[in-house]
């Protein structure tokens, strides 16, 4: 699988615009089946991990070829609910990776590929489904959160880890703990590096060195999320690109006070 023309030559198709977050389309439904099976996962075996993931017994009675037994987990996979087709993947990814790791790795770069080629807003990393945001978030989060380890802000690399968790829970995404999380994280950075350890980040703001108009920028976003993580408000529910937002800016900004060192 690794070694195929595209592969070889670095020939990929650009990702598509993200469309798909609490969904499981049609072509991710066929893909993972297909994946494992190109990768050697006989259909019996196949149909034990569907049946396990969705607690239904194997059709015994009738299913006994190999091309009745693909059809039973195609047929599965194809009525799942869209979350669980997702619990699929990961066990999927288990059983191949438990039995030889190169084929796990195989089957989570072609299901990367396949989410990416396809605008599904996931993601798969060490055998989990994590969730997958614009090129921006994705950079800004990591860098974000290596930094913290690095410099030691553990609590702000806590923070961080929960954030981007809450956007990953599924069947629905904590889009108000990725909001408080994500804020939570950037007011510890702060805290640390201006030594003010009993301060909000909204009280913090004015005594960095932000340029202009930064610091309006980080207020208003200060403002937002107090409001829509803490104070909400009926029928004012924030939506999942609203969390991204406030988690890729919260990251760039405490990537940017780290390296800048805004020690007082």
């Amino acid at each position: 699988m690794n070694d195929t023309f595209s592969r070889r030559f670095g020939y990929r198709i650009p990702d598509a615009e993200i469309t798909v977050r609490e969904d499981a389309p049609k072509v991710l439904r066929e893909g993972i089946v297909m994946l494992a099976d190109n990768l050697g996962f006989k259909p019996n075996g196949a149909r034990n991990v569907v049946c396990k993931v969705l607690l239904r017994q194997p059709n015994r009675y009738g299913n006994w070829s190999s091309s009745d037994v693909s059809q039973e987990v195609q047929d599965l996979v194809a009525g799942a609910p869209w979350y669980r087709v997702y619990d699929i993947a990961e066990a999927f990814y288990r059983s191949l990776a438990d039995s030889d790791e190169e084929k796990g790795r195989a089957y989570q770069e072609g299901l990367n590929e396949l989410f990416s080629e396809n605008g599904i807003g996931w993601a798969m990393e060490d055998g989990l489904i994590v969730t997958r945001g614009s090129e921006m978030f994705a950079m800004a989060s990591k860098e974000a959160s290596k930094m913290m380890i690095v410099t030691g802000r553990q609590v702000a690399a806590r923070e961080m880890h929960e954030a981007l968790a809450d956007l990953s829970r599924r069947p629905a995404a904590d889009i108000t703990g990725a909001i408080q999380h994500s804020m939570a994280a950037l007011e510890c950075v702060t805290r640390d590096i201006l030594g003010q350890p009993n301060k909000t980040l909204g009280q913090l703001i004015s005594e960095l060195s932000l340029p202009r108009p930064l610091d309006v920028a980080l207020e208003k976003l200060w403002g937002f999320a107090s409001e829509q993580g803490r104070h909400m408000r009926e029928g004012r529910s924030p939506r999942f690109e609203d969390a991204e937002l406030v988690v890729t800016v919260s990251s760039a900004v405490s990537v940017y006070l780290l390296r800048t060192g805004d020690e007082r």
